[in-house]
């Protein structure tokens, strides 16, 4: 079998038509493999090929089957490429095939980028029952409030049942806590039904540490390069082929074989990749040549600390081709602006002035100097359309980063958690939701595992603490390990009856409304913008033009009234939404109609005037 045909075959165990198993599995590090199957343990010989690979082709092995790999004999070890676990990270792999599913979706057209409203969730906590199965007797909460994308944490297997995920091992499988990959399919399918795209979190730049036995099959990882979370996975490095070939097929895999419509890779700053054509960009030329031969659409979102447009940029101008990116720095600056305490990553931002910034330039450090990091960071973002960015004011890592875990609603005024919604909705970039904020949910989401070793528990206690220094806080996190830790953080779903959080739900979907309905917000055109900030008055003016579209957004972060002027004497203003309004719990209803005359803007509040400018 040649080099190219091995580099193009998929990893694991698949099925054919006609039920034949096909299996793949990497390991050079071996010198005899085995495939050990079913309750009898049944032993099949696998043939040695060139580079380290090892193949089987058998009508013996069948779906639910549970088989594991014997590796020179010892074993048996869970499949690589495993796409479930029944037993754990720990136990055998079990046979699955993803043919069997009926799909039902053949008319979804994903929706554009600029049209994607996020909705982030987490599966164990998003229900009372924590599986995937039961996210979709949530779908129609979703719909109502005018969500069309969610973006799932990562599912991948991990130890226990209680993870945020980034501690998977198993790339290729669905956790078995919520519900396998049978599970993913359907839920994946009613989305499509719904009308909602479905963004998976994948994380490549390492893998969790229980269960993890990549190492035994072949050299998975490089002792090059180091990050957080330990040994970097081999990008580059003598034996990185096979490895590139693992990932690029674990990411076609999804969209292929789960219809999954985009993938959200975490920190891919720590990806350490120096060969001739990043992972990135060879992940993205192969995801076009899958979109080409089903007519498809699938998105790479990426998360990075870099402030670098060469993820962002197309192949063709010599980036890695990458369709969006989080900003987190839009994030940090909104919270500075909403009286956060500016230590740890916030100290390097100035509120309203960098929030301005961040709404013109999407990075807010783009070739300045940045005390935090002691140097010059970043570069400049022209040039790149504002669908590339997404935006949010809250999210799994801010909340759970928190020592304890304290959301917006625990943090900020009712007031100012309206004022912090209109500034994501009246961005030119693309919003993201934290599940639970649209109804300002109280109960915390703080950070939890379910590691099955005690000292990797007792380590990840430590690292928990240790990591609240720099923040100066006092006292104790809760302990992530504790199924209580995990519990507190449940959706309280019940909430949405209660008169405050229906408001807030009103409120939401009013911004999402618009967002779609008006196309000077719906365009993510950072060209006709403009955002000054006003630091005496705590203000910040966003201007945005979209043909014969004008608005005006002014955002008051001051606990005081504060008196601004409309622009254009000539045109007469329509008040599209003011958080102060009663309808939304306020106190102050703004005039329907404004000229160019002074306004009063409430403290801790939006106001968005919108005119249709005369030819």
């Amino acid at each position: 079998m040649s080099y190219e045909d091995l580099m193009h075959m998929r990893p694991g165990v698949r099925f054919s038509a006609d039920g034949e198993a096909r299996v793949l599995v990497w390991a050079p590090k071996a010198a005899n493999v085995q495939l050990q199957f079913a309750e009898d343990a049944k032993v099949l010989d696998m043939e040695p090929n060139d580079y380290g690979f090892w193949t089987l082709q058998t009508r013996a092995l069948w779906p639910g089957d549970r088989y594991g790999f014997l590796l020179d004999g010892k074993g048996p070890f869970p499949d690589p490429a495993t796409l479930y676990q029944p037993e754990g990270v720990h136990g055998r792999s079990g046979a699955f095939d993803v043919r069997q599913f009926v799909w039902s979706d053949d008319g979804w057209k994903n929706p554009l980028m600029k049209d994607y409203i996020v909705y982030e969730l987490h599966t164990g906590t998003f229900t009372k029952e924590g599986t995937l199965e039961a996210i979709e007797s949530k779908l129609d909460h979703l719909v109502h409030l005018g969500v069309n994308a969610v973006e799932i944490m990562p599912i991948s297997q991990f130890a226990g049942a209680r993870n945020w995920g980034y501690d998977g091992v198993f790339p290729y499988s669905v956790q078995d806590s919520y519900g396998g990959p049978a599970a993913l399919q359907h839920l994946v399918n009613a989305c499509h039904e719904k009308g909602i795209a479905v963004i998976l979190d994948m994380v490549y730049n390492h893998l969790g540490p229980e269960g993890n036995v990549m190492g035994h099959f072949g050299h998975y990882f490089t002792d090059k390069y180091h990050t957080p979370w330990g040994d970097a996975i081999n990008f580059d490095d003598a034996w990185s082929d096979a490895v590139r070939q693992y990932f690029v097929q674990n990411a076609l895999m999804w969209f292929r074989d789960f219809h999954v419509d985009a993938l959200r890779l975490d920190a891919v700053h720590a990806i350490k990749d120096f060969g001739p054509v990043h992972i990135l960009q060879q992940i993205r030329e192969e995801v076009d040549v899958l979109s080409r031969r089903t007519g498809k659409a699938h998105y790479l979102i990426v998360e990075m600390d870099l402030n670098d447009t060469r993820f962002v940029k197309p192949i063709a101008a010599g980036g890695y081709g990458m369709h969006a990116q989080w900003i987190d720095e839009f994030h940090h600056a909104l919270r500075v602006s909403a009286g956060q305490e500016r230590s740890g990553y916030y100290s390097d931002f100035e509120g309203v002035t960098s929030l301005a910034k961040s709404i013109r330039d999407a990075y807010v450090f783009d070739g300045v100097y940045s005390d935090h990091r002691k140097r010059k960071f970043g570069m400049k973002a022209d040039g790149i359309p504002g669908d590339q960015f997404i935006v949010f004011s809250q999210n799994h890592d801010h909340i759970g980063n928190r020592m304890l875990g304290e959301r917006t609603s625990r943090l900020v005024s009712f007031e100012m958690q309206k004022l912090l919604a209109g500034a994501v909705f009246v961005s030119p970039f693309v919003p993201l939701l934290f599940m639970g904020e649209e109804w300002a949910e109280t109960n915390p989401f703080q950070y939890f595992v379910s590691h099955t070793e005690q000292e990797l528990a007792e380590a990840v206690r430590k690292g928990r603490k240790s990591e609240f220094a720099a923040f100066h806080l006092e006292g104790e996190a809760p302990d992530p390990v504790a199924v209580s830790t995990f519990e507190d953080s449940k959706l309280q779903w019940a909430l949405t009856d209660q008169p405050s959080h229906r408001t807030m739900l009103d409120y939401y979907r009013k911004w999402i409304a618009l967002r779609k309905e008006q196309m000077v917000l719906h365009e993510c055109d950072r060209d006709g913008l403009s955002a000054e900030a006003y630091e005496d008055k705590q203000l910040v003016v966003i201007q945005r033009v979209w043909g014969r579209q004008h608005l005006v957004a002014v955002l008051n972060f001051s606990k005081s009234p504060q008196e601004v002027s409309l622009p254009f004497e000539h045109l007469v203003w329509h008040k599209l939404i003011a958080s102060s309004d009663p309808a939304w719990g306020g106190s102050q209803e703004m005039h329907q109609q404004a000229g160019a005359g002074a306004l009063t803007i409430s403290p801790e509040s939006i106001v968005v005037y919108v005119n249709a400018i005369n030819s």
